[in-house]
Parts: structure tokens; sequence; C-alpha cells
């Protein structure tokens, strides 16, 4: 099957904030052709590296972050032109330049749009270009910190500094906005709606990530508080999520049970178990299959809504502890609750779920001279493929140059 925009051609300046972009757009088929200085973007110099030798060749984060795209190399100090012309060629071109850094270079977006009025530009900037502070240093931490959800990603123990969360996720989260943009704009151009600018915010991408945090400071003025492994809340403090299994190891006791029938498939592991005149809560958790649903407003409020609440986080931990991790995981699935395990990177590649879905892939890499498992399709399509192939040497496909 052809990928999803198969035929689509991307021109990616290499940047740390939309490689990401460029990269999922390369999966679904398109032709990104990335564009670095010569020498390679300095996005290669980091780490870590294949064989722990440093290497802009072996740059695991390259080599991650620009899987299925081509390669070419200008200098833009000096040939802002073979990039103008490389543009003009496009259907969309995708980059992360600090506002006014293009016009520096001599590169004017708008006029080369006039020149191609169904190119799609997408731009991924701090702010946005017209906003104050667009010209601010920035990295992912600090968008992360502008953003929100830095604030409220923590400990219990609110003397500790907030957690940052890890894994390049203010970029990822822009990512994925400059990806939505990009395609609605396509769709857009096939009703005869011509290109357009999109300019995503990487502030307000991560900001309407925060759920409830950013809205309740808006409209309450309230601050969440921190919890571990739990949505950031203002009112008192929820159970908590993370339990230890009989093996010691961590598992997740997910969304707690909210309805009579997610009450009754609770009690039915029980029995299956042979676990439910064990549990100390019973009752409370025969009152929550009684119930149409649970109201969330009354937990903390109604001593016996909240009592049931609580019965049923409580029976998901009790269960945790007398199985093992994985079974706990997949007995959960099994009676339709949301249950997870904590795993490893490796791990998860190995789960037979994830190997089943076809999300490991192995790519062969003729540059680095062996093989490998990768992450592959974050969604599944019955009509269209999705491609992970190696990322590009540097220079590679400069023939595809001006």
């Amino acid at each position: 099957m052809a990928g999803l925009i198969e035929g689509v051609r991307v021109v990616e300046l290499a940047s740390e904030g939309a490689a990401f972009a460029g990269k999922l757009l390369a999966g679904m088929g398109a032709e990104v052709v990335v564009v670095e200085p010569p020498g390679g973007h300095h996005t290669r110099t980091f780490g870590p590296f294949a064989d722990d030798v440093p290497h802009p060749e072996g740059s695991l984060w390259w080599r991650h972050y620009n899987m299925g795209k081509q390669g070419v190399t200008i200098d833009l100090d000096v040939d802002a032109a073979a990039f103008r012309e490389l543009a003009l060629g496009a259907d969309i071109v995708l980059e992360a330049e600090p506002p006014g850094r293009l016009a520096e270079l001599g590169i004017d977006v708008e006029a080369v749009r006039e020149l191609a009025p169904d190119l799609i530009w997408v731009s991924v900037t701090p702010v946005g270009h017209d906003t104050p502070g667009a010209t601010d240093p920035f990295v992912d931490l600090t968008v992360q910190a502008r953003g929100g959800p830095a604030w409220s990603c923590g400990y219990d123990d609110h003397s500790l500094p907030p957690v940052r969360p890890g894994g390049n996720q203010g970029y990822h989260t822009a990512s994925l906005w400059a990806v939505m943009g990009a395609l609605t704009a396509l769709i857009h151009r096939e009703a005869g709606g011509g290109g357009q600018r999109v300019d995503v915010s990487m502030v307000a991408a991560a900001n309407v990530t925060t759920e409830l945090a950013s809205y309740t400071w808006l409209v309450e003025e309230k601050t969440v508080q921190r919890q571990t492994g739990r949505h950031a809340s203002v009112i008192v403090p929820t159970a908590e999520t993370l339990a230890v299994a009989a093996d010691g190891r961590y598992v997740t006791t997910g969304v707690p049970p909210r309805t009579g029938r997610e009450f009754t498939l609770l009690l039915r592991w029980l029995d299956d178990l042979g676990l439910r005149e064990e549990f100390d809560d019973l009752i409370f958790l025969e009152l929550g299959a009684e119930r149409d649903h649970i109201d969330l407003a009354m937990v903390g409020v109604d001593p016996e809504t909240t009592e049931i609440f609580g019965a049923g986080r409580s029976a998901t931990v009790f269960i945790a502890s007398q199985l093992d991790a994985y079974e706990f995981f997949v007995q959960g699935q099994e009676h339709g609750l949301t249950c997870g395990i904590v795993y490893s990177p490796d791990e998860l590649l190995a789960d037979p779920h994830f190997v089943d879905r076809g999300f490991p892939v192995a790519v062969d890499d003729d540059v680095l001279g062996r093989s490998y498992v990768v992450p592959g399709a974050p969604f599944v399509s019955t009509e269209s493929t999705y491609r992970v192939t190696r990322a590009p040497a540097i220079g590679e496909h400069n023939h595809l140059r001006p």
C-alpha cells in the first residue's frame, strides 16, 4: 500500500524543534528532504553514539529523529538561493528557525509563497512570530516550563522541585501540532483553497496538554498541586496510582472504576482469583456495582461516594499485591479494566501486544553496518502503510538540490 501522503514533498530545515514532525511526515509516505549545513547539523553531535564513538554518522539522536528522510547540504549563509529554489519545488516547507533568522539570511517567506501560491509553509516557533518574547532563546526545558507541564509534574513532597517531563516532550508536542496543521492545510489545498502559512507555538502546544492545570488557574485562579504519578489537582490528594506487584515490580492501577459496570467487572476479577472475601472494603465495591456511575464532584464531599471510589482503587492495589506484574497487566486487560505495567524500553518493544501490532520494526542500516529495532508506526491504517528506513548520511541526496 502507498503511504497516507505519498507524493507530497516536504523540505525541512534540520532542527531540534521540528525534527519529530518531519519524521512522522516521512513515515506517512511524504518525500522529506532535510537540509543541513555542509559537515552536518549540530544535532549530529548529540549522544549517545553507536559503539560509544562520537561521529556525525553515529549519533543515535540524529538517526532516531531523521528516519525515512533524504538529506542534502546547503550553506544557508552563502547560498540561500539554493534553499529558496528547493522550497519552490515543495508542497510543504517545515522549519523551526528562530523568528527573524530566515530574513537575516535573505529568505523572504512571503515572497517565496507569492511565487508558489500552493506552498504550505509550517513554522514551529517558541511562542509564535508576532508574540512578545518571540526571539528569546529557548530549549525544550524552557518550552515545558513556560507552557506549564513542568509546573504540574512532580512528587507529593512539595519541598522537592517540579519534575521536567523527559524525552523532548516540548518539541514532540509542538511537532504533533505541526503535523496536524500540515495535514489540515493539505486538505484545505485539495479543496481549492491554496497554500497557507502555519505558525505553531511550542509554548501554546505544551500549554494545552496540561489538562486542568492551566484552565484551573485561568478560570478559578487556583494552583493545582503536584501528585506523584497522578493528575495535579487543587482538591484533596487522590489515591496513589502506582503499586508494587507480588514480584516487586511496579504496575499502574490506571483509572479506577467509575460506573456500576466497572465495579461489577472488578468484583468478577476478585471472584476469579478467589479473593472476594479477603478484601476488607468489599461492601463499598458492592455498593458501587449498584450505582449507575460515580459523581466525581462528590468525592471528598459525600462520605459514601468517597469510600466507594477509594475502594475501587484499593481493590486494584490489593489484586496487584497477589499477582506478578505481567499477570496483573494481562488479567486487568482481560477483565476490561485499565491496568498497566511499568516497562523499560527494551521490555516494551518485546511485549507480545506490541509485537503483534507490528510496532517494533527492524531497520537495516548500511551506513552503520548493522540492523536494529526501532519504534514503528504510531498508528495502524487499513488503507495506507507507514515507512521506517534509516536516516540519511551527510549530503547523501545532494543530487536533489538545485
